[in-house]
């Protein structure tokens, strides 16, 4: 019987980083299919087993990618998160620095927006995710407790505050929008007077 000890090697966070930004770079340069764990291995300068010490499998590879890329936006969108703020001054925080962080990671978001439409998203446990956003969530039903804002499903509210991030920040849906502070500001409050009793 052969027994292996590759789960018992110790982990190395830069290595993990470095896998992590691999899978990204490849699934956004040749896709899903294309992406094998051991050209993955490859652009992270690590050999196919060190991979096996992180994750299971490629899939369990290209979840837990998108998890830790979806934990890195909430805690950038959350960065000097204040609660005791007016709502709509929360709100204006949460959107700018998810413009902030877009614009510094495209390749991150690029690769969770790909990961959104894949056969993959099924593999998430979208719980999981929903509980990075939870302080979020929170802000919304405040506002909504307050009658600061309409009193309307989560999915609807959460689209049409934050949805325009997605689509104005992505290059290949408006080349031509130019990410300033004066035109963030517009959208935000386009997208506030939406949601705003």
């Amino acid at each position: 019987m052969i027994v292996y000890y590759i789960s018992m090697r110790p982990k190395d966070e830069n290595k993990q980083d470095a896998i992590i930004k691999a899978t990204v770079k490849l699934v956004n340069d040749i896709g899903f299919v294309a992406s094998s764990v051991s050209k993955i291995a490859r652009e992270a300068d690590v050999s196919p087993a060190t991979i096996y010490i992180y994750y299971k499998n490629k899939e369990d590879l290209l979840v837990s990618t998108y998890i830790d890329i979806k934990h890195k936006i909430s805690d950038a969108i959350m960065r000097d998160f204040d609660s005791d703020l007016p709502i709509r001054d929360i709100l204006k925080k949460l959107w700018f620095n998810a413009f902030d962080y877009i614009a510094r990671h495209p390749g991150y978001f690029k690769f969770t927006e790909q990961f959104s439409y894949s056969p993959y998203s099924a593999l998430v446990n979208k719980k999981k995710v929903e509980k990075y956003f939870e302080p979020m969530m929170d802000i919304l039903r405040k506002g909504i407790e307050q009658k600061i804002i309409k009193d309307i499903s989560f999915e609807i509210l959460t689209v049409f505050m934050f949805y325009p991030v997605t689509l104005l920040a992505n290059p290949r849906i408006c080349a031509t929008f130019e990410l300033n502070r004066e035109n963030v500001e517009t959208a935000f409050t386009l997208a506030w007077d939406a949601i705003k009793l």
